[in-house]
């Protein structure tokens, strides 16, 4: 298929012109039974091969579109699919013009499967925050870094560093996957800003006096705060054990699961079980839970495993609303929000200074390292890979008794009968 050759001209002397033609044309030449076009396009030399027959003819149109495409590159409107819609490069030429919310559309289908629905709402709000701000319709291709300074400007306006934090690292996910998929050529990732973590707020134990004797007015409410305080487990946790998980006999509960604050059961977050050794008090608060519950019965219950993956169990709820109103829930299972507003009250009526229910669980650590208890072993009944994080978030306890502490080691090593000797002073 192609034009007819130059009229008059056999097809031997037609092909000897159209090679004649091309040789002394800028940007062409045959390849074979093949004509083969180069221009610069962004800055590199580009070739495409044109599927039309070697004739004069076609030497001529192969002309007129090289000077075609050199005009649409001034003019900026050129579209490499459009030319070439077989060509490798049309696909990563075609991105120049794919706006914000498109790469956004796209980046997020891929992304959205791989996280949990919480987590997928909370990525979303943050990530669409930093889209608008930059604007949905802007070209990706045109962002330079100056925007994304001018983001980072206006999202610290009434925002905590932490919180920017997490909006930036969601902006970031996306700028590195659209410079992969070469949607962008320049790295858009936005730097973090520097702060101070807060340091974690565990109640002092005369604190914890006041919420049991003040603030609880039910025996349940002094069973969950003295089992969250002396384990030191998560809230979403705390909602989702099940009477099946407590042994008394062994003194121990098993963490299998964790509530979403959308009331559905989940694996716990490292996605592995542990094993809780139960103190006197936090036994004592796991045999009440056992008896307000000793009418309930196991129920089949399904527990998300990832995003396309659900395993089912039969529970039994070991924590419930017993003092909820609405009768037809005091059989479920009591709620991460519902939890957090009870512990609220607590607090207030407690005269205590107002935490979030997660303090409970820096209360755990914060209490057992300065009562010198073993790192390795408190990470463990955490749920933490190693003991890195209690060094990383409660090192300041952990300082706290480093005054005494060699005088424990001593007290500890004369116990296996470690001996000082007398030496006698040498001449």
């Amino acid at each position: 298929m192609g034009r007819a050759r130059k009229r008059g001209l056999n097809p031997e002397q037609d092909r000897e012109a159209a090679e004649n033609l091309a040789a002394n044309s800028a940007g062409l030449e045959v390849r074979g039974d093949a004509i083969r076009i180069d221009f610069m396009y962004d800055g590199k030399r580009c070739r495409e091969t044109l599927k039309i027959a070697v004739t004069f003819a076609n030497v001529e149109y192969a002309i007129n579109k090289r000077m075609s495409i050199q005009q649409e590159i001034r003019q900026h409107n050129f579209d490499y699919a459009t030319h070439f819609p077989e060509s490798r490069k049309a696909g990563r030429s075609s991105s120049r013009h794919t706006t914000l919310r498109e790469v956004y559309t796209r980046y997020w289908a891929i992304k959205a499967i791989n996280v949990s629905e919480g987590t997928e709402r909370r990525y979303a709000v943050a990530l669409s925050a930093c889209c608008e701000s930059i604007g949905w319709s802007v070209p990706m291709s045109t962002i330079m870094p100056e925007e994304i300074g001018l983001l980072r400007a206006g999202l610290i306006v009434g925002r905590k560093p932490s919180t920017v934090n997490h909006y930036l690292a969601t902006w970031n996910g996306l700028a590195v996957w659209a410079q992969e998929n070469e949607y962008s050529e320049r790295n858009l990732q936005a730097k973090f800003f520097r702060y101070q973590k807060n340091d974690p707020d565990p109640l002092e134990l005369s604190e914890f006096v006041q919420i049991i004797e003040k603030g609880c007015m039910h025996p349940q409410d002094v069973a969950l705060v003295t089992l969250a305080v002396y384990t030191g487990i998560r809230p979403g946790e705390l909602c989702a054990l099940a009477r099946e998980d407590v042994d008394l006999k062994e003194k121990k509960l098993t963490v299998k699961r964790s509530l979403t604050d959308k009331d559905q059961l989940k694996v716990t977050k490292t996605g592995n079980e542990r094993t809780i050794w139960l103190t006197p008090p936090a036994l004592e608060a796991a045999r009440a839970l056992l008896d307000m519950t000793a009418d309930l019965k196991p129920r089949i219950e399904n527990i998300d495993v990832s995003r396309h993956q659900m395993i089912s169990a039969t529970l039994t709820p070991l924590v419930v609303p017993m003092q909820a109103r609405n009768k037809g829930i005091a059989k479920g299972r009591l709620q991460v929000l519902s939890w957090a507003t009870k512990w609220l009250k607590l607090l207030e009526r407690a005269g205590v200074r107002r935490r979030v229910p997660y303090q409970s669980r820096h209360t755990y650590a914060c209490w057992s390292l300065t009562a010198h208890g073993n790192i390795a072993f408190i990470a463990k009944q955490m749920g933490h890979k190693d003991y890195s994080m209690l060094v990383e978030v409660y090192g300041r306890w952990m300082d706290s008794e480093s005054e005494n502490e060699s005088e424990f080691i001593w007290q500890e090593l004369q116990k296996k009968g470690a001996f000082c000797p007398i030496i006698a002073p040498t001449n």
